[in-house]
This record gives structure tokens, sequence and C-alpha cells, in this order.
């Protein structure tokens, strides 16, 4: 038997357009942890890339050294495993009703709209769940 003292205001129920929050977040960091498992097997299109790029604009790239194809991929891993913990401590704040978590969801929408098609379709069904009234008062609670 839970004692109604202990919590004044008992929690809001999760809102159904909460889901326009979370499921984008969760398509986006699988998404990412996938790319993040592939990253290590694109070292040898690095080079390939910066040819086809020399012959669109008319100019010779050098090849990449291997040093420096180490150097693309480790710090493309660490961006990659920072955008990782962003989405799923936000997926977990918005879960959770924090404000916070509501705020950074906008911006990563907003980055979103950016990456056409897919994460233009994200980042709007993001905005959509964002300012929906429901969604704001839940995640004001905390």
């Amino acid at each position: 038997m839970t004692d109604q003292r202990l919590s004044p205001n008992p929690p809001l129920p999760k809102p159904p357009r909460l889901a326009f929050l979370t499921v984008p977040l969760l398509v986006e960091l699988i998404f990412q942890a996938i790319s993040l498992l592939t990253l290590p097997f694109s070292g040898g299109t690095l080079n390939e890339t910066l040819a086809e790029y020399g012959k669109l604009t008319g100019t010779t790239l050098p090849p990449l050294s291997p040093e420096m194809i180490n150097l693309v991929l480790w710090i493309s891993f660490a961006i990659t495993a920072a955008l990782i913990l962003w989405l799923y401590n936000t997926r977990r704040a918005v879960l959770e009703g924090k404000s916070w978590g509501r705020v950074s969801a906008i911006v990563i929408a907003v980055l979103s709209l950016l990456v056409f098609p897919f994460g233009t379709l994200l980042g709007i069904v993001m905005l959509i769940g964002a300012f929906d009234r429901d969604v704001q008062n839940y995640t004001s609670q905390k």
C-alpha cells in the first residue's frame, strides 16, 4: 500500500505524443550505433572519396597516410560515441519527464532537419512531439 503523503503530486501519466519524441530518438540512437560499428571498416574508402572529390573539383589531392586515416577514424569514433551518449541521455530524460530532456530533444530535432531525407522526417516528428501541450506539461514536472 502506497502512502499518498510521501508524494503530494502524483506523477502525470505519459502522454500519447511522447512517443513522437522517444521513437525518433531511439531510431537515431540505433542508426548511430550501427554507424559506430561500421566505422573501423571505412578507412579504405577515405582515399577513394578524396580521389573522387579531386576529379570533381579538378584538383589533385595526395592520398592520406595510414597515420592520418587512423587519426580521422579515431576522431570520428569519439564524435559518434559522444552523439550516442547524448541521444541515450536525452531519451532517458524525456521518458523521466525532465525539462532539460525536452530542450535537448528540440536541439537534436533541429540538427536532424539538415540530414535529408530521413533526418528531416525524424526532426519534423520530434518537433511536433516536443511542442505538444501534454508533452510540455509532462516534461515540466521535474
